[in-house]
């Protein structure tokens, strides 16, 4: 049983507060092209990986507003397991080309939001 006092954890398989995820993350995180994107894909409805949809607030991690090489918007989200995979690969390509990465990893936001997405995602 809980202590009264202890502080109520999220549901399981959500983040206690939303990854932001910067612009020079996303650089590492291989958004696929939005001109071979399906229509739920660019809305952000489905992942923008695996076509998983529809997603929910609790069950997606948002890419951010983002713009088409014709100017147009989009709005690429992800599932939890593909936003942990690929954060998974973008850090293991990121860590090696950045001594400072490798070296003090809290000094380094893109490797910091890299773990913090990769290990988030893959929540229970």
């Amino acid at each position: 049983m809980p202590h009264r006092t202890a502080a109520a954890r999220p549901p399981s398989g959500t983040p206690e507060t939303p990854i932001e995820v910067p612009a020079d993350v996303l650089a590492h995180l291989l958004l696929p092209s939005p001109e071979d994107a399906a229509e739920g894909q660019l809305r952000g409805a489905d992942c923008v990986w695996c076509e998983t949809g529809p997603l929910n607030v609790e069950a997606a991690v948002d890419l951010g507003e983002r713009k088409t090489p014709t100017g147009e918007t989009w709005f690429p989200r992800a599932c939890l397991r593909c936003a942990a995979a690929w954060a998974h690969r973008g850090l293991f390509e990121h860590v090696p080309m950045r001594a400072q990465c490798a070296d003090e990893s809290s000094v380094c936001e893109i490797g910091r939001v890299l773990y913090r997405l990769a290990l988030e995602s893959r929540r229970p």
